[in-house]
């Protein structure tokens, strides 16, 4: 419901009462999912511009320059709620509504990533969404023929009851004909195409401004939507052959607000006014509300001048999809909507469209450190249970589940970043970010997720082009959470400032907490990058070479795996020195290292086991510091021989192979055997056969 000052404002403003299709509305567009009202001065801090952008943020995705004749339209979106109170149907509608995002800019959809956040896997519920959040993914995105090429997994008791789905979308299009979102000129009509409209998600955008309760199940489950890949598959080459005809003035898919929410932000520029009796539907007896409001899936709006509504509609027919001519744009900034010869809804479209006051909430810091204690565990069984918890674990289970090959452009899925051939060059994309440590330090510990993501282009050779972010947090109302989202975004800016990495587009996801669970989720700015660079496919350490470590970061243990495991506390890892990217991207774009990966999640352990699986190495320092911290600005590399890197600060670690991971400190040794690094590997895979 809107708010009581909200609607006050409202009447104030247009002299009178509200009819019940302008409250429904108000009630979407002005939510917090819709409007961005608690954090728009925040993202306007953000550097969005760079030689490479076309269109920043503001349209359904941004386009990036690629190179002379490809253009990618990248966009990031979420579907938390939705994916709690229904798992497979809410992570499925997110994969379709993203992939919309990109068809709507004239884009062929090419890739996939999916950063995924749940509960512990101790939990009976948390497992089933993580099963079916998984399926609705890889069934959705399998049917559409787009691969998932990437994706990140955290699990963390945080999440129960209020896991994250969040979704990257990267598509190709010229640079010279790729679409945009806004009407261009007054007289031209406005079609609806794609699935016919019925009751499913109902107040969508408002279900997602708000907290989950014990009922949301039940109670919420109308506001999840329901897809269909095979209507989006047609949707998808329908769109792509209208983008092609030139006629089309302007596109947008049906998302957040459904129909209101797609008419009134594509016509802000000028004014609309469409006939709600006009719109194909699928039930029958619908309200001007319903029709309007509901957020069925696989649609799409379309501004086409009035001499080339038959030759659009022919191609519309030729997919076997319905259409309606529901409107017109019109020179008067007003927003109009007519049902049964009835005006039922008359705007002005600027108040309705962008017009909701922002907040002001106030931050307030907390210090969430706790001095470090080395933990009591052996070292060996310290090392088992990292490797074995399934942020660290094999994503086996998760990966096998989607299609990689579809399109045929896939060309690398491991290391550091996955590798797709886009004409003669190479398209990188990395995603995610580490929760425990931007609890800890929201500042730092976003920049650092900005430098993890860009370390891992740099170990395949690639340069950062851009990043999209999904910025998950709890409440605004709270203190401490305005000021972990205000120090979030200050720490996301500026590194990218340093690295010359535009920001181009994204989502705010506020309100993620849980009635039933009492649970706040950590702050969770999810970072999508996508980069340029030589066609490689990743290669792990072959047995024999040498294992090097290059790169020094003073940083602490806190938000570490480890720390999640035993609690042994420790400040979150410092910011690093950015010049070290450069250097290791050079190194492998001049073959002078074999393979490489960053050290970040699970420490050097974790990057000895997944670059070389076993090893002989010598290492100085407290053992469990050094193989478990996870600070950034280092990186394992492996070499044929040592003179590669004449004249570099580097340390030699040790060699690749054996029948073993043996680890000699001064005063301590470990030995982990090849079946137990495999076990422990493959917990998250033995989980999930429950």
């Amino acid at each position: 419901m809107l708010s009581p000052r909200d609607e006050e404002y409202i009447k104030n403003q247009l002299g009178r009462d509200l009819s019940p299709l302008e409250y429904a509305c108000f009630e979407n567009l002005w939510s917090e999912h819709c409007s961005y009202r608690s954090t728009k001065p925040l993202l306007r801090s953000l550097p969005t511009n760079g030689e490479n952008v076309l269109l920043g943020p503001g349209d359904d995705a941004a386009i990036v320059k690629f190179s002379d004749d490809i253009a990618l339209a990248i966009g990031m979106e979420s579907h938390n709620h939705p994916s709690y109170v229904d798992p497979y149907d809410g992570a499925a509608t997110g994969v379709g509504g993203i992939v919309r995002d990109i068809i709507s800019m004239g884009a062929r959809p090419v890739a996939l990533m999916d950063p995924l956040f749940f509960g512990d896997l101790s939990g009976e519920k948390n497992r089933y969404i993580f099963e079916h959040v998984v399926a609705g993914i890889g069934d959705y995105g399998n049917c559409i023929g787009v691969p998932v090429v990437r994706g990140d997994l955290v699990f963390d008791n945080r999440y129960s009851g209020n896991p994250l789905v969040n979704v990257v979308c990267v598509g190709v299009v010229h640079p010279d004909k790729y679409l945009t979102a806004r009407v261009k000129k007054p007289g031209s009509r406005l079609i609806l195409y794609g699935s016919s409209t019925g009751r499913d998600g109902l107040g969508g955008a408002s279900f997602a401004s708000r907290d989950l309760s014990e009922d949301s199940e039940s109670e919420d489950r109308p506001a999840v939507q329901v897809g269909d890949p095979y209507t989006e598959k047609l949707l998808i080459e329908a769109t792509l052959e209208l983008a092609a005809t030139g006629k089309i003035l302007s596109c947008r898919d049906l998302g957040a607000a459904g129909l209101a929410g797609a008419s009134s932000e594509m016509s802000e520029t000028f004014g609309a006014r469409l006939y709600a009796d006009r719109v194909h539907l699928r039930e029958e007896n619908m309200s001007e509300v319903e029709i309007f409001l509901a957020e069925s899936q696989e649609r799409m709006l379309i501004e086409v001048q009035p001499e080339d509504i038959d030759e659009i509609t022919a191609i519309i027919g030729k997919y076997d999809l319905k259409w309606s001519d529901i409107g017109e744009v019109i020179s008067e900034p007003k927003y109009i909507v007519s049902f049964n010869d009835e005006i039922v809804c008359d705007l002005p479209i600027d108040l309705l469209v962008g017009g909701a006051p922002e907040e002001a909430w106030s931050g307030s810091p907390r210090d969430a450190v706790k001095e470090y204690r080395r933990p009591e565990t052996s070292l060996k069984d310290l090392c088992i249970k990292v490797l074995s918890h399934p942020d660290i674990a094999k994503k086996d289970w998760v990966s096998r589940q989607y299609d990689h090959d579809v399109q045929l452009g896939s060309v690398s899925l491991g290391g550091g970043a996955a590798c797709l051939r886009l004409g003669d060059a190479g398209l990188f994309l990395s995603c995610g970010c580490s929760p425990g440590q931007i609890y800890l330090r929201p500042y730092e510990g976003t920049a650092n997720a900005v430098y993890e993501n860009a370390a891992n282009l740099a170990v395949m050779g690639a340069e950062p082009l851009c990043i999209v972010n999904c910025l998950n947090f709890a409440s605004p109302v709270h203190d401490e959470i305005f000021w972990e989202i205000s120090e979030s975004v200050r720490g996301m800016g500026d590194m990218c400032r340093r690295l010359g990495i535009p920001v181009v587009g994204g989502n705010v996801s506020l309100y993620n907490e849980s009635d039933e669970f009492g649970t706040r989720i950590p702050p969770t700015p999810t970072i999508g990058m996508v980069g340029k660079g030589v066609v490689r496919k990743y290669r792990p350490a072959a047995d024999g070479q040498k294992l090097v470590l290059i790169g020094r970061c003073d940083g602490g243990m806190g938000g570490s795996v480890l720390d999640g495991i035993t609690g042994c506390g420790g400040d979150a890892p410092a910011i690093p020195d950015v010049s070290v990217l450069d250097l290791v991207r050079a190194l492998v774009r001049d073959g002078k290292i074999s393979s490489a990966t960053d050290i970040s999640h699970g420490g050097l352990l974790a990057a000895v086991v997944y670059l070389a699986g076993t090893a002989d190495l010598k290492l100085s320092g407290d053992p469990v510091e050094t193989l478990l911290s996870e600070s950034y600005g280092r990186f394992l590399l492996a070499v044929e021989d040592e003179e590669s890197l004449e004249g570099l600060d580097y340390e030699l670690i040790g060699t690749a192979g054996g029948a073993s991971l043996k680890i000699l400190f001064d005063n301590e040794g470990l030995i982990l055997g090849k079946d137990e690094i495999d076990s422990a590997i493959n917990t998250t895979t033995k989980i999930m056969r429950y």
